[in-house]
């Protein structure tokens, strides 16, 4: 057999393999690929937990956000609501305010007649007290100042029943 380069070549890669073995070298490298395995294994376990504790919070977060929309849309719809209801209120008191001031004013009116009729009722008595008076000083007979008075009177009495009615 002959001692050639490859011999040697082969001999030193034998001995490189048992140094690599004596040494433990392959145990070692095997150690520390599992070492890597275990902390990317417990990298992506804490990813996949936070991924699922972030997804309970946009859960949560969703859960508040539908709940704080329902309970916007229940104080709009009562809002509406007591604004109608305000509206009806403001409404009512205007038409009875505008019913009484209306009462009122027809309460003043007929007031102000009553007061206008009884006003024409004295002045008519007063004339007719006048003219009474006229004729008694100007006349000097007395069947001609009963004639007078009578008709004076009952003209006095058609006059107030033509005012009366």
């Amino acid at each position: 057999m002959v001692i050639d380069s490859t011999f040697w070549v082969a001999v030193s890669f034998i001995i490189f393999l048992a140094l690599l073995v004596y040494f433990k070298i392959p145990q070692k490298i095997n150690e520390i690929l599992n070492k890597l395995i275990l902390e990317i294994k417990t990298e992506i376990d804490e990813s996949e937990k936070l991924r699922t504790e972030a997804k309970v919070l946009l859960e949560n977060a969703q859960k508040k956000l539908d709940t704080a929309q329902s309970v916007s849309n229940d104080i709009l719809e009562q809002a509406k609501k007591d604004s109608d209801k305000l509206v009806i209120e403001l409404n009512d008191k205007f038409h009875k305010t505008s019913e009484i001031k209306k009462n009122l004013a027809e309460n003043k009116i007929s007031q102000m007649k009553e007061s206008a009729i009884k006003e024409i009722k004295d002045i008519s008595i007063r004339i007719s007290v006048d003219a009474v008076k006229k004729i008694i000083t100007t006349s000097v007979d007395k069947s001609k100042l009963d004639t007078l008075f009578q008709k004076n009177l009952d003209e006095t009495k058609n006059e107030l029943k033509k005012i009366n009615s």
